[in-house]
């Protein structure tokens, strides 16, 4: 495995990394389920790479869908190429790379067994990741795109408005402008990047319209969300996407003196988590980690983190004791003992 920490720097990494690459046929970019702006940017960035250095098209796929609007717009507005997983045959890829996500993380579709030669990404090393050939992991960065970033500054290659657009609101919107889990690196990222961008694509992408879906799904937040001290607590019923259960749950955190949140949404029969953190000295991604142990599973870090939970017989009961359950663990976890001091605005029937 060679990693950033087996070699003098970036540099030094993405020069090997790319002499491998001469030598190979197709490459794979596989990001995680649903999407985010962090790892749509962080493909169009790996894909430029190889295309400006080697000349080599990379294919980049997905599962699941883009549904948050922010999302669609960007995919759509900047014209990022994509193509399912479901429908992409790996086993006649020479590279597979995967961007802010990692092999048996339960965040991404690739299939059991898969090879996986690169990995980069900002979330904790996974010991299925040990055995891929090309690791740049880094926990201290808060987002996968300014990895990417760097990488283009070391091999000196240019970048075109499309792409500084991509790379700043992937910086943007993954640490809500500089204010959550940014250091230097993301800092001086962003503020290299933002001359660079098109301003009239990022308006386009900031602030598109919204369907009809996600003011249902914030009324249904408003109605069944539970306080307790400064925890807040959200139970949202079906959701149409499973999107819209991390943007609730950063919509919540905004509610004043709340400094935890968990919201929970159901999508087919998946139950959806989705935990934000205004505190310091907690770990969303170790504490959802153990919220769904023996359920399912979850990833995340410092200030944020997302999982799922499978329910096998889908009743109003079966869904609402699981809910129960991980209201108490959740509860427990965080040593609150007391009952909800109210309900933000009702109960769901």
């Amino acid at each position: 495995m060679a990693t950033i920490a087996d070699r003098n720097g970036t540099r030094l990494f993405t020069d090997e990394l790319l002499a491998w690459v001469r030598g190979k046929e197709k490459i794979a970019i596989v990001v995680h389920d649903n999407p985010d702006p962090d790892c749509l940017a962080s493909a169009m960035a790996l894909r430029h790479l190889f295309l400006t250095k080697l000349d080599k098209e990379a294919v980049i796929t997905f599962s699941g869908m883009i549904a948050r609007s922010e999302n669609l717009a960007m995919a759509k507005e900047l014209h990022i190429p994509l193509t399912p997983l479901g429908i992409t045959e790996l086993s006649e890829f020479s590279v597979v790379c995967m961007l802010d996500t990692q092999p048996e993380t339960g965040n991404n579709s690739l299939p059991p067994g898969t090879r996986v030669d690169l990995v980069i990404d900002h979330h904790p090393l996974r010991d299925a990741t040990r055995s891929c050939s090309w690791v740049d992991v880094r926990e201290e960065y808060g987002v996968t795109a300014t990895i990417l970033y760097e990488y283009l500054q070391v091999q000196d290659v240019p970048l075109g408005a499309k792409l500084a657009t991509a790379l700043f609101y992937a910086i943007k919107s993954e640490t809500q402008d500089l204010g959550r889990e940014a250091n230097d690196p993301d800092r001086e990222a962003y503020h290299r990047l933002f001359p660079l961008t098109n301003k009239r694509l990022l308006n386009s992408i900031t602030h598109p319209k919204q369907p009809i879906e996600y003011f249902i799904t914030v009324s249904a937040a408003l109605s069944n969300t539970s306080i307790y001290g400064n925890v807040l607590i959200s139970c949202l019923g079906a959701v149409v996407f499973p999107e819209l259960v991390a943007e609730m749950a950063d919509f919540l955190l905004r509610l004043e003196d709340i400094e935890m949140v968990l919201v929970m949404g159901l999508y087919n029969d998946d139950l959806i988590l989705s935990m934000r953190s205004s505190r310091n000295d907690v770990n969303a991604g170790e504490v959802l980690r153990c919220l769904v142990e023996g359920y399912g599973v979850a990833g995340g870090h410092g200030m944020m983190a997302g999982g799922k939970v499978k329910i096998s017989f889908l009743t109003p009961a079966t869904i609402r004791a699981m809910e129960d359950l991980l209201k108490k663990r959740f509860l427990e976890g965080l040593g609150v003992t007391e009952l909800p001091i109210r309900q933000l605005i009702g109960r769901r029937g």
